[in-house]
């Protein structure tokens, strides 16, 4: 089995989304971890939308990255762009080192369903991108 780590600025939004999503769609192949730099707790409005496609990510918990320094993984993938920069230095070792920047939506606005329909849109297209990366592991129900 292949390990996996996303990495993201405060591991509340973009890599716990993708950690669930690949969990979720090959567990006998990878499995996927996320860390952030400054983790910020996990988004409330991230397992809202995970939850819209039955993928229960409400245990998952905001990690600091340092908790893997000493991992080995076969993928490290970072999704901001900052994030990129700072790991170059310091983040654990691993094969495939993957980038891909990823706007998180804001949560703070007064609109409700703007805010999930946001979310639903950085869900889905993270979901496209994984498909690209991990084409053994393709959606569910394709």
């Amino acid at each position: 089995m292949k390990t996996v780590l996303f990495i993201c600025s405060f591991n509340s939004v973009r890599s716990q989304i993708a950690e669930g999503l690949l969990n979720t769609r090959c567990p006998d192949r990878y499995r996927a971890f996320s860390a952030g730099v400054a983790p910020g707790g996990l988004s409330p409005h991230a397992v809202a939308v995970m939850d819209d496609v039955g993928i229960d990510i409400s245990l998952q918990k905001s990690k600091k990255l340092t908790v893997f320094s000493t991992t080995r993984f076969d993928y490290i993938i970072t999704m901001c762009d900052h994030v990129k920069l700072a790991a170059a230095t310091s983040f654990p070792s691993g094969g495939t080192r993957v980038h891909r920047h990823f706007d998180t939506p804001s949560e703070v606005r007064e609109d409700k369903t703007a805010i999930l329909t946001d979310f639903r849109t950085l869900r889905d297209d993270i979901d496209a991108w994984l498909t690209k990366i991990f084409p053994d592991c393709p959606k569910q129900g394709t």
